[in-house]
């Protein structure tokens, strides 16, 4: 029988709390602590889990053969770098970085010391999604709505990196295409960075994807529409449910009179998980060599990227319309 493996976590914060939790539960991990820059913080953590708290970052890895990070995003590169440096691997929460420069450093460097770097896009393991999957043929029509409400948490960023993020990765997987053009618009309300932002993005192969994201809403949604030449998915990311409906086989043109005699709906279902707890038992897998990373730097680059295109592209002034 294979030992747990020991693994630590940086950052227990909002979101690190959480993964230090499931990481207490699985299995075939022995979680041998935690670390936090806010020593009570960490030290509450751990007693709630019945781990232990480290005041020293190092110490923590000496002990550990992988780790997660859900530190702020300005210290992602900073710890992440410092941790691939020990050859600890690394599932980093998402954004990968906060620049294209600092994504490219940690990719390199877990190129370099030969271990894995996964990025926390947790909507890759959504229930939605995973009944989706059978059905899925090339979407070329993607509208994705994700709503907030307000919180300080995160605003560090703007809504791009924090919330829009995640369907522009999904975006990015399900077409498997590189963007051609962004145009969009959005703007601060709450806070210093963009609040709500709304974008459209082009692919080479002819794709197209709308996304929408706010942080200052009444009400909290994650929803997602799949349009392909066969058929529409409505997923609800929120509850892990959707439909697809498609054309039934042998349908003729101008026949049927209602319309379940045209179109058959699918009703959606996957074996309930939780999301996080799923992305965490991959990443062991993968630090085990049982199979590969699921979204590898590579792929939370190309996300990053081009969040920071719909940022750049709200922040470009419109064109001036000649008057006469």
């Amino acid at each position: 029988m294979t030992a747990p493996l020991p693994v630590g976590v940086i950052g227990v914060g909002a979101l690190g709390q959480h993964h230090a939790r499931h990481l207490a539960s699985l299995g075939d991990v022995r979680l041998v602590g935690v670390y936090d820059s806010d020593a009570g913080r960490a030290v509450k953590i751990a007693a709630g889990l019945g781990t232990r708290a480290f005041r020293d970052m190092d110490r923590l890895l000496d002990q550990i053969e992988a780790v997660t990070v859900a530190v702020p995003t300005q210290a992602h590169a900073e710890v992440g770098l410092h941790a691939l440096s020990r050859g600890v691997p690394v599932l980093m929460e998402k954004p990968l970085a906060s620049s294209l420069a600092e994504a490219d450093e940690l990719i390199t460097a877990a190129k370099r010391q030969r271990v894995q770097l996964q990025v926390g896009h947790i909507e890759r393991y959504n229930r939605a999604l995973r009944a989706a999957e059978a059905y899925l043929d090339g979407p070329r029509y993607i509208e994705s709505l994700r709503l907030a409400p307000f919180q300080p948490r995160g605003t560090d960023v703007a809504v791009v990196l924090d919330l829009m993020i995640h369907d522009l990765d999904l975006v990015l997987h399900l077409t498997g295409s590189v963007a051609i053009e962004v145009r969009a618009s959005g703007l601060p309300v709450l806070s210093p960075h963009l609040d709500i932002a709304n974008a459209r993005v082009e692919f080479a192969n002819g794709a197209v994807a709308l996304a929408t994201a706010s942080r200052v809403a009444r009400d909290r949604v994650r929803r997602l529409r799949l349009f392909q030449p066969n058929g529409y998915f409505s997923l609800d990311l929120a509850t892990g449910g959707g439909e697809f409906m498609r054309v039934r086989n042998g349908w003729e043109p101008g026949t049927g009179r209602e319309l379940a005699d045209v179109v058959e709906q699918i009703v959606l279902q996957a074996p309930e998980a939780d999301a996080l707890s799923l992305e965490l038992q991959s990443f062991v897998h993968a630090v085990r060599g049982q199979h590969e990373v699921v979204v590898r730097g590579e792929e939370g680059r190309a996300a990053l990227e081009l969040a920071l295109r719909v940022a750049d592209a709200v922040r470009t002034p419109p064109m001036a319309v000649a008057t006469h």
